[in-house]
């Protein structure tokens, strides 16, 4: 499958600061950027800079970026499964996973998260995949938002629609272990049933069970 990638642009409306949302950026640019230190949610910073290049160079890895300057306070990773989750066991080469979205802590009342997600859809070759996010409770920053588990999981449902990802029930004992967890998808408008038949069995691997 080819990977065709447009790059797409969107200031955010701000009196005090000039914020953009960009991409997919490439590795080449991602180099020249700096990396918010508060951007520490996965891994230390220096480590996750490195590591959003690495997937920016996948061929159909994609990388958005909130943009402050020269400095990114927020990004979103698109790539395929990784390789020990049961999402990559179909070999699907039209199915990519929503792998992360951090933005730094003191820009998370400027709705960022929803505006890289719309960023990233707005490419029409998003159509031609379906795109997969797993929320999971123990990710989510619980600490600093103030916010319990049912409320962090309402927000990240509407974060997440702006994507166009929506809530898919599936038998995944990592989604199942907690109610607050969940699988979101998008499905694109391109995507054959065949693929959307595929996803449905890997969804549901014990129906025997029900």
């Amino acid at each position: 499958m080819n990977h065709i990638k447009s790059f797409y642009y969107k200031p955010i409306p701000s009196k005090s600061e000039k914020i953009v949302i960009e991409g997919p950026v490439t590795s080449s640019v991602l180099k020249r950027l700096k990396f918010h230190p508060g951007l520490n949610a996965f891994r230390e910073p220096e480590e996750q800079h490195q590591a959003i290049i690495e997937i920016s160079e996948l061929e159909e890895g994609r990388i958005i970026i909130a943009r402050k300057d020269d400095t990114i306070i927020g990004y979103a990773t698109i790539l395929y499964p990784d390789p020990m989750e049961r999402w990559a066991e179909g070999e699907m080469d039209d199915l990519l996973e929503l792998g992360a979205i951090e933005v730094s802590l003191e820009y998370r009342n400027l709705s960022i998260s929803k505006s890289i997600l719309e960023v990233a859809m707005m490419d029409p070759y998003m159509e031609n995949y379906i795109i997969i996010t797993t929320e999971y409770y123990w990710h989510w920053d619980l600490k600093n938002s103030g916010l319990d588990v049912w409320q962090y999981r309402d927000v990240m449902e509407k974060v997440m629609s702006a994507g166009g990802l929506e809530y898919y029930a599936t038998d995944d004992p990592e989604i199942t272990s907690h109610p607050a967890n969940c699988l979101m998808a998008r499905i694109g408008k391109n995507v054959p049933f065949s693929s959307i038949e595929k996803f449905d069995r890997l969804r549901f691997k014990n129906r025997f069970m029900y």
